[in-house]
This record gives structure tokens, sequence and C-alpha cells, in this order.
């Protein structure tokens, strides 16, 4: 049995150049499921990533998705493509193993926690205060270099991350330090900052955009106590609970995340194509 992608629509093309396709996925032309491929509009018409990739519950099991993820990576590369990205449920367990069968690499994850209505107490000693005007500049500049590290650590070439690194600031924060939705924290311990974090509000729930121990005090649990600092003002505002992203290898956020009862719901993969 030959496994196909047919094309349902003509190929989209957006204003920036980006290409995107929705096909269904046939057996000896019998259709069995479906798969919408795009270029990624945010990291450029290089990039492609699938989206939507089901095959139908009689046909699962048989290597459908797997052929069909294959002749995706290949239409890519017609588009000029050197890169495929994927995102995968937590609880798709099957596509989960298949796409760690095809080659690709974990980058990322997204992680969640939903609060109650009792904010948790700091440690002694501990507490948050508002970032000022004159320690957000030099953060700022410190917190695009380290975004951009994390890219480049992942596969990702160094003028894209500084790219990203640019344009994901400048429309999170297009007013610096008085961006709407966004708070900037300072942790303090027996009056020495400590520590930094950068909450936010997405889709009625906290976001952290960063949380950032200072090197000279780490692994004294300032990490956690910035966390807890989240919590409570996500609690404070009223919001269900926090979510979050992490990049694969950071061990020990990982750990301090897990520790503090945030489940994973999303993973992020990519794949470069040769």
């Amino acid at each position: 049995m030959t496994t196909t992608l047919r094309p349902t629509e003509p190929l989209q093309r957006d204003a920036d150049g980006a290409l995107s396709r929705h096909y269904t996925v046939c057996v000896n032309s019998r259709p069995v499921g479906g798969i919408h491929l795009a270029a990624n509009s945010l990291s450029g018409p290089s990039v492609a990533r699938i989206h939507d990739l089901g095959i139908d519950e009689p046909d699962r099991g048989r290597g459908r998705g797997t052929v069909a993820a294959l002749a995706a990576e290949e239409v890519a590369r017609g588009w000029g493509c050197t890169r495929i990205e994927a995102s995968v449920p937590a609880t798709a367990t099957a596509a989960l193993r298949l796409t760690t069968a095809l080659g690709y690499v974990l980058r990322n994850r997204h992680m969640e926690k939903r609060l109650g209505d009792t904010p948790p107490e700091l440690p002694v000693g501990s507490q948050g205060r508002p970032m000022t005007e004159a320690e957000f500049g030099p953060w700022e500049q410190r917190a695009k270099e380290e975004y951009v590290k994390d890219w480049i650590t992942r596969g990702v070439p160094e003028a894209e991350a500084r790219a990203k690194s640019e344009r994901d600031h400048a429309t999170s924060l297009p007013d610096g330090i008085s961006s709407a939705g966004m708070d900037f924290s300072v942790l303090e311990h027996e009056g020495t900052p400590v520590g930094v974090l950068w909450l936010g509000t997405r889709d009625g729930w906290s976001f952290v955009y960063e949380v950032e121990a200072d090197e000279r005090y780490r692994g004294r649990g300032h990490g956690r106590s910035l966390m807890l600092l989240a919590e409570t003002q996500t609690v404070a505002a009223g919001r269900p609970g926090i979510r979050l992203n992490v990049f694969d290898g950071n061990a020990p956020a990982e750990r301090l995340y897990e520790s503090l009862g945030y489940e994973t719901t999303t993973y992020h993969f990519y794949k470069n194509l040769l």
C-alpha cells in the first residue's frame, strides 16, 4: 500500500512570503487523515512547522503517520526549508513516540500549575519589590543576550537567534518597563537584591517570562523564592495559575518547577533537514 499527501487547497503564501498548505493523507487514494504544513512565519521561511497531523482511528498503528510526516519533510525541503518543527501535547503518547523515532530533538516544553486562593509564604528574610527604571535597562540587555544563547545552543543560527530575541522583546515590551500586562520584580533577601522576576499574562493566566537568581547568590534557594513570589502575585491578581517555558537541558530549572508541582503540557521539537 502507498501512503501519499494530496493537497486540499492551492499553495498559500502570506505577505512575508511564508508558504502553507493543507493535505489529505491517503492510502492508495483512500483518505485516512490530514496534515497542515506551514513555513514558520515567526522564524522565517527556512523553517517549516507540522500542524494538525492526524490519522483516522481505524488506520492508526500501521505507520501512516510516520510516512505522512516523512512526506511532509520532503515537501518542506522542496520549499527550501532547512529545519522543521512540531509541537506535541504531553498526553499524546503515540505522537511523542513517533516524533522521537523520526529523529526530532526536544528543544523546550511548556508547563503549568493551577493555584488556589491562598498565596504561599516566602522564606523569612525574603521579599519582593518593583524593579526600578534604572535597574530595567541593564537587566533587559542581559536578558536579551541570554535568550540568544538559549536558542543558539539548541540549533538556531546566531543571526536568526538574535533577530528572534530583538523581535520577541520588542513585541512583549513595546513600552519597556511600563508595558501593559507586564510586572518586573526584584527579590531581596535581608535587604540584598538576589534575583529578578518577569511575570506577564497570557490567555488569562500568569506567564513566567524570566526567573533569574543573581549568579553570586545561586544555590541558596532564591530561585524557589522567586517562583513563590510569582505565585503570590498570581493569586493576588485573581488568575487561575501559572504557565511557563523551560528549555531542555536546563536541569536546575526543570527540577525546581517539578518540585513545585508544575506539569508539562506541551513538548516542542525540531529537526534539521539535510
